[in-house]
């Protein structure tokens, strides 16, 4: 099996609702999402994918709704009210489960990668996510 992946580096801020220590405190991270694909069979230049789609596709998605946005676990309705009220460019990023990096990391590869891929023969299979450079998750069909 060939796959390819690229590297997609955003900035968002985040709380884990309900956690016992400091990632109680709303907080922001540097993250770094690598993105790997594959395809039945490489096109016509030998390749998976070019490069550049799983960003344009991948990357546009993260930059419309999480870069420089706050992602927020829908029970946790003190910090989604005070950001509602908050003057911003975006609305929070509601998710339906706590923000952690393990759950941003299967959202992106259970939810929005066979959204953006829907169509073609690519299909990603595996998320890693970096929240911070000592600190990574893996996520894999």
């Amino acid at each position: 099996m060939i796959t390819a992946t690229r590297k997609i580096h955003f900035c968002a801020g985040h709380r884990v609702f309900e956690h016992e220590s400091k990632c109680a405190t709303l907080h922001g991270h540097n993250y770094i999402a690598w993105v790997t694909v594959e395809a039945p069979e490489l096109d016509t230049l030998g390749r998976v994918v070019d490069f550049s789609c799983i960003k344009q596709l991948v990357g546009d998605w993260i930059d419309l709704y999480w870069d420089h946005n706050t992602i927020v676990y829908h029970k946790d309705i003190t910090v989604l009210e005070g950001l509602m009220n908050m003057p911003r460019k975006k609305d929070p990023f509601v998710m339906h489960e706590n923000p952690t990096a393990e759950n941003m990391a299967s959202f992106l590869l259970n939810t929005v990668c066979p959204e953006v891929f829907a169509g073609s023969e690519v299909k990603a299979t595996k998320i890693e996510l970096y929240e911070t450079e000592n600190c990574k998750v893996e996520v894999t069909l």
